[in-house]
């Protein structure tokens, strides 16, 4: 069966999980996040089917979120480094990894983000882009941008988020 695509969709979350929606996706950019770069070593790291692994590093390189680069020439071999745009979803990954500690913990968290400087523990917070000030998460809603087509201003309409 032929999974839909969600690419027509003007939604930011459709269009983002369509580059990275599928489990494998988001972890191999995990470890590339984390600094992980050869086929072999997201294999190790993954367990993951070498087929599946170039199809998900493919999509990755093919949806910009990271790069193909040659590290030896006999054989012909490849580093798979971020993109900025690679780089930018390391929020969503901390994000994840906040929900996840508070929702799906076994007995006791098992990765925190924390501040470099200081080890104190952080938290995923929205921010007033003018002011730099932390915004309650009870205080966001979702509104129409300048692109929204009138299908999306209506539906947005509908939402109490």
């Amino acid at each position: 069966m032929q999974r839909k695509t969600l690419l027509p969709s003007e939604c930011p979350i459709a269009l983002s999980l369509e580059r990275v929606g599928e489990w494998w996706s988001l972890l191999i950019m995990r470890d590339a996040l984390q600094g992980l770069r050869r086929f072999d070593d997201f294999s190790r790291s993954l367990d993951i089917s070498p087929n599946m692994l170039t199809r998900r590093l493919n999509a990755l390189v093919e949806a910009g979120l990271l790069e193909r680069r040659a590290y030896s020439d006999k054989p012909l071999r490849h580093e798979y480094v971020p993109t900025e745009r690679g780089r930018d979803l390391k929020v969503v990954l901390f994000a994840l990894i906040a929900w996840g500690n508070k929702h799906f913990a076994q007995d006791d968290v098992s990765v925190q983000v924390i501040e470099k400087t200081t080890g104190k523990a952080l938290q995923p917070m929205m921010v007033n882009t003018e002011t730099g000030q932390a915004v309650p998460w009870d205080e966001c809603k979702l509104v129409d941008g300048p692109g929204a087509s009138p299908g999306m201003r209506e539906r947005l309409r509908g939402i109490k988020v």
